[in-house]
């Protein structure tokens, strides 16, 4: 098809500029991670401005929160920890390789393909970028369609770096031809569903792959935890974006019998925060009428069978604006859409349990999430759910906030992802660790063959037994 052809052929160009340059010095790679931090910087009001109309309306705060802040400050940290990142590691040679060395040297991969999401364009397209020119790598980079005016800025803003990125737009079609690329890697972003085409493409090149999942990330409210307390630690993580985050808590966890203090708490603290409702400047809109039209559908499917809805507001639903507040849910079964499904929104269901134990076995009878958020005090209690939950990441007393860590790891497990990225390990991740053995002028082992097998057998018995 036409779209592959014009793929290859950046593909092929691209590649070429790498080869000319398959090992960028580190003040190179410096200049371009400050060219790219400068143009964000100067960028930053359009790109509040572009956001705001791909979503509808999307508050200035989530877009500066969470979008170009942690993205200016993951650039930056990036620059100042690059020279330690990217020198030689010594490693012992061991007595069978004395007088040898061995080192680790941390060499471009060459060519990554990042896929980007329409939730946080900003984030999840610069973050990596920054991170895969650090590694000293080119880029070919696939925005959402979702988020046309974004990706017009997104492109401005790449432009003093066109000889190390290029951009690629389009739907469906053009996703799936640049996925089948041949990359030296390829980093993901989006839904399991999309997630397992993408490496289904990719394991025809055998290119690794970074994805970057979702799922259902729980929150486990401990019975030692104030209620209160707890709602004002979750409050940001359900609204920020509306819940458009793929480790926003998609579910709630907790005593049976808190449960009805749990609603009324989450509402009253709801209004206090948002106070204008529909209408609070702070609180985005759903991204489009699609999305919009599916979280509906949740709502409607959950109350059919059985589910209780409690709004935080008496209006919570804008048709035409596609915006809609938070929606607790009780009441749930297994067999609910919104049970089965990530939600990626305002809804919030909340399940009652009896014992810490009935939330752990609910946790690991099921998917393992990209973040788990555990709402206690208690140190035992914190030790125990570490011990007995596996997620990609967690947050105690928190929630979403472990994303930003710019000095710690990012990444999925078993349906919600594979790999990681930020900090040092995002820089392994684009990097290929070649090991590197150097002998010199005086090498036993050049001899080896001239001493007779018996001598050799007792030599290497007694190094072994050692």
């Amino acid at each position: 098809m036409a779209h592959q052809v014009i793929l290859n052929n950046k593909f092929s160009e691209l590649k070429k500029r790498f080869l000319n340059e398959p090992y960028p010095e580190i003040n190179c790679r410096i200049d371009r991670l400050n060219s790219l931090k400068k143009s964000l910087l100067r960028f930053q009001p359009e790109l509040v401005s572009a956001l705001n109309q791909d979503y509808g309306y999307r508050s200035e705060f989530d877009s500066v929160l969470a979008d170009i802040l942690p993205t200016i400050q993951h650039i930056k940290y990036t620059i100042k920890k690059l020279p330690h990142w990217a020198k030689n590691e010594r490693r012992s040679s061991g007595l069978l390789l004395a007088p040898s060395t061995i080192k680790v040297q941390y060499q471009p991969l060459g060519l990554v393909g990042i896929i980007v999401p329409w939730n946080f364009p900003i984030f999840l397209s610069l973050g990596p970028i920054a991170t895969a020119i650090a590694a000293g790598n080119k880029i070919m980079l696939k925005l959402s369609e979702f988020t046309p005016e974004t990706n017009k800025v997104i492109i401005e803003i790449l432009k003093p770096l066109s000889a190390d990125i290029t951009v690629i737009e389009g739907e469906t079609d053009i996703a799936q031809a640049f996925s089948s690329l041949p990359f030296d890697h390829l980093l993901f972003t989006g839904s399991t569903a999309v997630g397992k085409h993408v490496m289904r493409a990719a394991a025809a090149n055998l290119t690794p792959v970074t994805l970057e999942l979702g799922g259902k990330s729980p929150t486990i409210i401990a019975p030692d935890m104030d209620i209160k307390t707890a709602v004002s630690r979750l409050m940001i993580g359900k609204c920020l974006n509306a819940g458009q985050i793929c480790v926003a808590p998609d579910y709630v966890l907790l005593p049976q019998d808190k449960i009805d203090d749990f609603i009324k708490c989450f509402i009253s603290e709801f209004n206090k925060m948002y106070p204008e409702g529909l209408e609070d400047k702070n609180f985005s809109s759903i991204i489009n009428q699609a999305q919009f039209s599916r979280l509906k559908q949740y709502l409607e499917e959950a109350q059919l069978k059985g589910a209780t809805i409690s709004s935080v507001t008496q209006n919570a639903i804008n048709e035409d604006k596609h915006k809609m507040l938070i929606h607790l849910v009780t009441d749930v079964t297994d067999d609910m859409l919104i049970m089965k499904n990530e939600i990626f929104g305002p809804l919030l269901p909340i399940i009652g349990y009896d014992t810490l134990n009935d939330a752990i076995a609910y946790i690991n009878d099921r998917d393992r999430p990209l973040a788990l958020y555990l709402m206690s005090f208690n140190q035992k209690i914190q030790k125990e759910i570490l011990k007995n939950t596996h997620s990609g990441g967690v947050c105690i007393n928190d929630t979403l906030m472990h994303v930003s860590a710019d000095d710690a790891p990012f990444g999925g497990i078993g349906a919600s992802g594979m790999g990681q990225y930020h900090g040092k390990e995002g820089f392994i991740t684009f990097s290929k660790a070649k090991t590197v053995l150097t002998s010199y002028r005086f090498s036993p082992r050049s001899r080896l063959l001239n001493y007779n097998k018996k001598f050799m057998k007792r030599v290497l018995s007694k190094l072994f037994i050692r």
